[in-house]
């Protein structure tokens, strides 16, 4: 890893809250946010979800994670966890780049529009799995974690989030729709790969 690609994965945290959304330049179309737009009906057996989603900002953007009942919207039966800098000030922003600074692990500024959303990845929860997750994410917003533009950001908050479910994740170094993007990617290769290996065992049992 070389000092330069540190600085540029640095940077991008900068410009995830840095920019209020009403400045935020959102590269998704009417026909991109409608087909991103998640389905309202929940599996038989999953009625809970949990949404990794990067949104848009006036440099790099944001992760976050969105989880609650399916069909329920933010602030009426969903919910919000993000790791972000402490405070609209830009300065512990700024110091986030030398040394770590406090957090906060709610919602932040354009998370709840879904006008800026760049990329989305949808688990469906059974209410076990829903209740362990609610767990692990109430234990690491007690544990008042904080921000630092490389060693500890927004994708390694949701990162962690993934991994208590089992999911893989890519490099928190990398940019909020890439990271999302590729954790999708790698999940969904890995359950193709179940798919297949499941079929071959059937297939030889017969």
């Amino acid at each position: 890893m070389t000092l330069a690609r540190l600085i540029v994965a640095g940077l991008f945290a900068v410009g995830a809250l840095y920019a209020p959304a009403s400045f935020a330049q959102s590269t998704t179309t009417n026909q991109d946010m409608a087909s991103a737009t998640p389905a309202a009906k929940p599996r038989a057996g999953k009625p809970y979800y949990v949404e990794f989603r990067a949104r848009s900002a006036l440099s790099y953007g944001h992760t976050f994670a969105v989880y609650g009942r399916v069909g329920t919207k933010i602030g009426a039966g969903s919910y919000v966890a993000g790791l972000h800098p402490f405070t609209e000030s830009s300065i512990p922003w700024m110091i986030g780049h030398l040394v770590p600074v406090p957090s906060e692990t709610g919602a932040s500024d354009g998370d709840s529009e879904d006008q800026y959303i760049i990329a989305r990845y949808r688990i469906l929860l059974s209410e076990a799995e829903y209740k362990k997750m609610v767990g692990t994410i109430k234990d690491m917003q007690a544990s008042s974690p904080v921000w630092h533009a490389v060693l500890y950001n927004c994708n390694a908050f949701v990162g962690d989030i993934a991994k208590s479910l089992g999911l893989k994740v890519p490099s928190h170094l990398a940019m909020p729709k890439e990271y999302i993007n590729d954790m999708k990617a790698l999940n969904a290769r890995g359950t193709a790969a179940a798919a297949r290996a499941t079929s071959t065992t059937a297939a030889s049992v017969h």
